[in-house]
């Protein structure tokens, strides 16, 4: 029988890491529990390849192992696995995941991927390779809002590639963009590998939610600028669309109007509304296309209205005080002349009222050979000794003047409150909003009664679904919910969107919540499976072990960044992400501080690193996805070798993330340091 070329590459793994564990414990001159922690590593692999279950094979390796290491004691490798899966059922995080992929199944069922797919491919039909870019867009817009691979990959598989392929497009091409977008739900928040990664490595999920945001948006940017230059340099793999394809058959209402008046649709729309000139139009029917056609310029004028009440919002009292102005009191006055505002005391005061100079302290008597004598004096009857009444600081005007009291301070400050003064908006908000109002008078220069046709395709498919996703992220990443929380909003939406599409019925509820449960059993399964086993790694000393040998090396904070990632990429062939992160990411974790590597910035570099995970053979499911609903000329190799430029361009990704930090850093530094 005639073995199939992945399964060769499949025995030839296995084969290196049964021959790597034997030299390893042969070579060594005494075999350890370390040792047999490190055999233990190498079956779980090899075990999950041949194909047993992941969350299984963890618990069963772990459980061995455990006994061996508390010496064949069963009392206390069953109390380790009791304690284990109830640390994993007590951590709250693992709550958000049930409820992002309901909403996933939810959203998929809504049917809106055809919609989208449709809108954006129409709207970008000028630009190179538009069906491409489309199914990028559509991919990245979907996996965000359902973060299943499987599904989005699927989908597009129906949709997108008979389209690219009766348009011309080279099958390699389609098949790298589908499953190179599919993939995208791996790293674009809500994502369900950055909840797990979260929960193992101890990092805040909504830090890694925003750290993840803009190295998402960069890698699906690179994936398109990628297809954009292709189809410019090579047409031939991405034609152009032809004119039935972009051709947009207009309602009869809108054609009349088009026909009778101009195909520009604003225009159009304001002269049919004058009496008799309505080409036999209602006015009611004209007045809802106007509406929809001014919604942008309403959007502007709102963003504008609100952008500019910000930009002209009054100072904060403190900060107006501390910025200059009327000085706050701040334990004492300013000192010397040099003090920049308020009432200034005599040089060489240090605050509050003071006594004349040359005052001891106290009540004192004037200088004297003893006793209590009056002070030479022409004059009879007492006098005050010199220098002892209130004096005014240097250079005041004249009169007694007393330094401002609490009292004074706080109805000055009252007064300021009681009347601010709004700033000067800024050159800044001006010449955005000049930016702004070109850009809208270019859009009504430009819309058609086509384009307005796209506008509400989009309107229909394309802005509920970010409206959904803004409130999910925004709501997590500006600290208004939870997890969680956000979580149980966006199933919620889901719920309104089926609804609203016609799509709401008890078997497709039924069907979300049955995958729903099974993809989190298989979730929470392998948490357990993956704290069996990391502690009875760590029982064997297995993890010391990998710690030695990592610091023998010597190795730099670069040098161990390249190396780990490297691993990671090697691992992403044979294994899935699910098993990457629950079996080798507890053995990572711990070596970071020795390297002084932040475990956020070390899981967005391990989040787009794997993505290789599903676009690597000979275990890229992506692959498998897209071949179970192509034509039958598509072959596996094919599909492969579309996805291999992708891989390159999520190498570019990691490179630029680890070179300049803050595009995957700076947001969650803004926002929560």
């Amino acid at each position: 029988m005639k073995i199939r070329k992945e399964l060769w590459f499949g025995f030839v793994i296995m084969g290196l890491i049964i021959a790597g564990t034997l030299v390893m414990l042969v070579s060594a001159p005494a075999i350890t529990n370390g040792h047999l922690g490190l055999m233990m590593l190498a079956l779980v692999v090899v075990a999950i390849m041949l194909g047993f279950p992941t969350a299984f094979t963890l618990m069963g390796m772990g459980m061995v192992f455990t006994w061996l290491a508390y010496e064949e004691d069963t009392t206390k490798t069953l109390d380790l696995m009791v304690q284990s899966a109830f640390k994993v059922m007590s951590n709250d995080v693992l709550i958000s995941i049930p409820l992002f992929v309901f909403m996933g199944y939810l959203v998929e069922r809504a049917n809106l991927i055809e919609k989208l797919f449709r809108s954006l491919h129409l709207a970008l039909a000028r630009v190179p390779g538009s069906l491409a870019v489309a199914t990028l867009f559509t991919c990245a817009v979907f996996a965000t809002a359902t973060g299943i691979v499987g599904a989005v990959v699927t989908l597009m598989g129906l949709l997108a590639m008979p389209q690219m392929l009766k348009g011309g497009y080279d099958v390699r091409l389609s098949a790298g963009a589908i499953t190179a977008g599919g993939c995208l739900g791996i790293l674009i928040p809500p994502s369900v590998l950055l909840i797990v990664y979260g929960a193992t490595a101890g990092v805040s999920v909504v830090q890694l939610y925003a750290g993840a945001f803009f190295p998402g948006i960069m890698l699906a940017g690179l994936y398109i600028v990628y297809v954009i230059i292709l189809a410019k340099l090579k047409p031939e793999m991405a034609p152009p669309l032809s004119e039935q394809a972009r051709f947009i058959e207009l309602p009869p209402m809108t054609q009349r109007i088009s026909d009778a008046v101009s195909n520009r649709a604003l225009p159009a729309l304001l002269t049919a509304l004058k009496g008799s000139r309505n080409a036999g139009v209602p006015s009611d029917y004209i007045l809802k296309q106007l509406g929809i056609t001014l919604l942008p310029a309403i959007v502007f004028a709102l963003v504008a209205g609100l952008s500019y009440r910000s930009a002209t919002e009054p100072l904060d009292p403190v900060a107006a005080m501390q910025s200059g102005g009327l000085a706050e009191p701040s334990g004492s006055l300013r000192e010397g002349r040099g003090a920049s505002g308020g009432v200034q005391e005599p040089p060489g005061s240090s605050g509050g009222v003071q006594e004349p100079p040359g005052a001891g302290g106290g009540l004192q008597e004037p200088p004297a050979a003893g006793g209590l004598q009056e002070p030479p004096s022409a004059g009879g009857g007492l006098k005050e000794p010199p220098g002892s009444g209130v004096q005014e600081p240097p250079g005041a005007s004249g009169g007694v003047k007393e330094p401002p009291t609490a009292t004074s301070a706080s109805t000055a400050n009252a007064a300021a409150q009681a009347a601010p003064e709004r700033r000067s908006a800024s050159r800044g908000f001006w010449i955005g909003l000049g930016v702004g109002a070109i850009a809208l008078f270019g859009l009504y220069a430009m819309l058609s009664f086509q384009r307005l046709e796209v506008f509400k395709m989009l309107l229909a498919s394309f802005f509920p679904l970010v409206i959904l996703i803004l409130a999910v992220l925004g709501s997590i990443v500006f600290g208004l919910a939870t997890p969680t929380e956000a979580a149980a909003v966006g199933a919620f939406g889901g719920f309104i969107l089926a609804a609203a599409y016609r799509q709401l019925n008890m078997t497709m509820v039924k069907e979300s919540v049955f995958l729903t449960a099974k993809t989190s059993a298989m979730v929470c399964w392998l948490f357990v499976g993956s704290a069996i086993f990391s502690a009875a790694f760590a029982l064997l000393g297995g993890q010391e072990l990998v710690e030695r040998w990592v610091m023998s090396m010597n190795l730099s904070k670069t040098q161990f960044l390249l190396l780990s990632q490297a691993i990671i990429f090697v691992l992403g062939w044979p294994l899935e992400w699910t098993e990457i992160i629950v079996i080798f990411m507890p053995i990572f974790i711990p070596l970071l501080d020795n390297f002084g590597v932040d475990p956020l910035f070390f899981g967005l570099l391990v989040a787009l690193n794997l993505q290789t995970a599903f676009l690597s053979p000979p275990v890229a499911m992506a692959a498998f996805y897209l071949k179970g609903v192509s034509p039958p000329h598509v072959t596996l190799n094919q599909i492969f070798a579309g996805m291999l430029p992708f891989m390159g361009i999520q190498v570019l990704a990691i490179f630029l993330l680890y070179m300049f930090p803050a595009i995957g850093l700076w947001l969650p530094q803004v926002l929560y340091k």
